[in-house]
């Protein structure tokens, strides 16, 4: 059963897909929203599976509240539902899974409803074969496999300068180069427990043998300099454990 949230200012429009998607017979809708705060607030309390998302909200956009989701650790599916059809490629930019026009057609809502299904199986498939590769080979930390497109490639460790969610996408940032991911940040920092790579932001790991300097920053907090001239703030939720870290 996925579990759905609806983001619409108009609530006979969210009454009408609320009811649409009650009746695939696969979707709880675990909570509805008219502005992007309100929504903000619910899910991160409901942790719905996807997120049907209205664009313009009264004086609001849906495609902010967007952006904001891709920086979860647990990133919920999106799927916009409008009566514009101009914002698609914006939508797709941001990684978005669908697209449904309004009025809502039915046979339209039952095929977007089957193909985040099964994103949603292949997902479980993918966590069961990296639950069973990791208890498999314990400790294992030189080596990190990253799925680039349909290749695996493995990348040495100590070579990441840092991992950060950007986009909709998480980049594996090495000496050499970029690698752009679909895997979300939490899965990479559950990989890299025990290895030197931490995290310190909620959007940001970083490889702390691959920090050059540290400047102060605004709130008492920092900014790094990594070896490739890049700047990651920490979030002053991690500051007290990269202090131990480094010695500081």
């Amino acid at each position: 059963m996925l579990k759905a949230f609806i983001v619409d200012d108009e609530p006979l429009a969210r009454d009408e897909l609320a009811y649409l998607l009650h009746r695939t017979r696969r979707v709880e809708v675990v909570g509805e929203a008219e502005s992007l705060e309100e929504a903000t607030l619910l899910i991160g309390q409901t942790a719905p599976d996807v997120v049907f998302l209205d664009i313009q909200l009264s004086e609001e956009s849906g495609l902010d509240l967007a952006q904001q989701l891709q920086e979860l650790d647990r990133r919920p599916d999106i799927v916009f539902a409008t009566a514009f059809d101009e914002y698609a490629l914006k939508a797709f930019e941001l990684n978005a899974t669908d697209y449904i026009l309004k009025p809502y057609d039915e046979d339209r809502i039952q095929q977007t409803i089957a193909k985040l299904a099964k994103q949603k199986e292949i997902r479980h498939d993918n966590q069961e074969r990296e639950s069973f590769r990791s208890s498999s080979v314990p400790g294992r930390t030189d080596k990190l496999a990253v799925a680039v497109d349909e290749r695996i490639v493995l990348v040495n460790v100590s070579k990441i300068l840092y991992i950060s969610a950007e986009e909709g996408k998480t980049l594996v940032a090495t000496e050499a180069q970029t690698y752009k991911v679909s895997e979300p940040l939490v899965t990479f920092e559950q990989k890299l427990q025990g290895s030197p790579i931490v995290r310190v932001h909620r959007a940001c790991l970083v490889n702390v043998d691959a920090i050059v300097e540290i400047q102060p920053w605004f709130h008492s907090t920092f900014t790094l300099i990594m070896k490739n001239g890049r700047n990651i703030p920490v979030g002053r939720t991690y500051l007290k454990n990269l202090k131990q870290m480094l010695g500081l």
